[in-house]
């Protein structure tokens, strides 16, 4: 899943660079969407590798 959520970062950090200035608001929220939901994802996996082994 993170995977996916990195690519998508990298395609809209390339799209920001290159937009229409009017998209440029639109494509900076959607950026910044995608980074949170990187951001949640990531402590979701270390979450779970830092979990006790069950017993």
């Amino acid at each position: 899943m993170t995977y996916e959520l990195e690519m998508q970062v990298e395609e809209l950090r390339a799209e920001l660079g290159h937009c229409d200035p009017a998209e440029r608001h639109q494509i900076a929220a959607e950026l910044e969407q995608a980074r949170a939901a990187l951001k949640a994802a990531i402590a979701v996996q270390e979450a779970a590798t830092d979990a006790e082994p069950p017993q």
